[in-house]
């Protein structure tokens, strides 16, 4: 019987904590640990929300967990949707071409609704340049080759 309390019932929790930089300011964990359950809090939301994105705050949460708390950091590296895009990323393998069309379409999608709301010319032009800046940066990151098997 596996005696580790954070285990996943499938049994795959794997142990990043060799990777963190624990600051040991007690208050400041406590403000880094905070700003990782917002940010993480927002990420999810980003999944549901078009034009909220999910990337950047799940990475802002590995960030700020990788400072404050070894156990969430666990916990974000070892979920079953974070984990995987986050661990190819940190292991330079690059994002597959699915989690790039969909981050692409949800930026698109996103930016499209906003235009259409939206009466200031100057937000509408930045909207579409942060839009086009996002979707240029991730078409040319590595795309990570998925194996069929």
């Amino acid at each position: 019987m596996n005696e580790n309390p954070t285990n996943l019932k499938s049994g795959t929790w794997t142990d990043y904590s060799k990777d963190l930089r624990v600051t040991k300011n007690p208050t400041l964990r406590v403000v880094y640990a905070s700003l990782g359950l917002a940010c993480c809090c927002l990420g999810i939301f980003g999944v549901f929300v078009p034009g909220l994105p999910t990337t950047i705050w799940i990475l802002l949460a590995i960030f700020f967990f990788g400072r404050s708390s070894p156990r969430y950091y666990n916990w974000i590296m070892n979920h079953r949707l974070f984990g995987p895009l986050i661990r190819d990323w940190k292991s330079g393998l690059g994002i597959t071409r699915r989690a790039k069309f969909f981050a692409i379409f949800s930026i698109t999608f996103g930016i499209t609704t906003s235009v259409l709301l939206i009466s200031n010319g100057i937000t509408r032009i930045l909207l579409v340049f942060i839009g086009l800046a996002v979707s240029i940066y991730l078409i040319t990151r590595p795309t990570k080759l998925v194996s069929k098997n």
